[in-house]
């Protein structure tokens, strides 16, 4: 087992492990619920950690959780209500129009 990263809460850590599982990557939480001895021990050392099970699956595993982390940044209007959308997003929050092919 080899350690991937930190993550900023336990929610996080769960969701990057099980899309690593649907990338066919072995990985675990661990420190799971070291969040309650926080005041025991300083902060960041008590975050949940994302861990690889096997060694030859790790640079895949960092860049499967790289893509995933750095989404990419996009500024699209609207067909539908002429909304403005930026970010990540593939879906108007206004009408629920789908970004178009060429934003």
């Amino acid at each position: 087992m080899r350690r991937l990263r930190s993550a900023p809460n336990l929610a996080i850590a769960t969701l990057w492990v099980d899309l690593l599982g649907q990338a066919g990557i072995a990985a675990t939480v661990q420190r799971a619920f070291a969040s309650s001895i926080a005041g025991e021990l300083p902060p960041d050392q008590a975050l949940p950690e994302v861990w690889v099970q096997h060694e030859e699956q790790f640079e895949r595993a960092r860049a499967a959780l790289d893509e995933l982390t750095h989404c990419p940044q996009r500024l699209w209007v609207c067909p539908g209500c002429a909304e403005r959308i930026d970010g990540p997003f593939e879906q108007c929050w206004n009408c629920g129009g789908a970004m178009p092919l060429t934003p």
